[in-house]
């Protein structure tokens, strides 16, 4: 029998991973894959800027709130979630955050990893996510780190989800997912982020952009794309 594809998104908040990548998560999902998200911080400085406008509001308050809308999410998409509560604004990962992530890169063996763009002057967040997720990648090759004689370890494509400003980070799409068949699902999660309301047409707009995109380059029809930004080269065969 063989072993269950599965997929891990490294995120900086929980934001990131609906509104970003929630698209693949689903499809994915769907195709069979066990999906996995990281959630690095519950963004409850940078991400909720409406909790604090309460007052008497306690930082305890704002991440239950925000982890239950997380777990809520990653539920309609299909994936779990594992929270590491680092802080946001800023993030500050550390040795222990490092090795935990690792060990999930070995527990797990993803078929392929979705994170951050390198580049992101609005947000440091966001590129300490991408810069964490690629050197524990890195890490967890070293047959020196925990050593294991049993264990098997490929290290997975690295794929940059979409920033919230493109041309200012940098990114360039080489790849255009379509999630037409899970674009309600991707939705239904974006209505859990209610506090965020008013980027739910705005990440609409994105999709069905890329959706042309992804069409024109594809000569099928899509209407709603995810675009991302292969880090490491593709091997191939042949090139049709």
């Amino acid at each position: 029998m063989s072993q269950q594809k599965t997929g891990l998104v490294v995120t900086a908040h929980p934001g990131d991973f609906v509104w970003r990548a929630g698209g693949a998560v689903a499809l994915h999902a769907r195709k069979g894959y066990r999906m996995k998200i990281a959630c690095l911080s519950f963004g409850e400085r940078g991400e909720s800027q409406w909790a604090w406008k309460k007052a008497g509001i306690r930082m305890e308050d704002v991440k239950a709130q925000r982890r239950k809308e997380a777990e809520r999410a990653a539920a309609v998409l299909g994936a779990g979630i594992e929270f590491f509560d680092v802080g946001d604004y800023p993030l500050r990962p550390g040795e222990a955050v490092l090795d935990r992530l690792v060990d999930i890169y070995r527990e797990e063996k993803p078929s392929f990893v979705l994170t951050h763009a390198l580049e992101d002057p609005y947000n440091f967040d966001h590129p300490v996510a991408a810069h964490l997720a690629q050197e524990a990648r890195v890490i967890a090759q070293a047959a020196g780190h925990k050593p294991d004689p049993e264990r098997s370890y490929a290290a997975p494509p690295v794929f940059l989800f979409e920033p919230h400003q493109p041309e200012q980070c940098n990114f360039k799409p080489t790849a255009i997912l379509n999630i037409d068949e899970v674009w309600d699902t991707k939705y239904e999660a974006f209505q859990v982020l209610a506090a965020q309301k008013h980027l739910w047409e705005y990440y609409t707009r994105v999709a069905l952009n890329r959706g042309v995109q992804g069409g024109r380059n594809s000569g099928r029809p899509m209407t709603y794309g995810e675009a991302y930004q292969r880090l490491f080269p593709q091997a191939l065969e042949e090139l049709a």
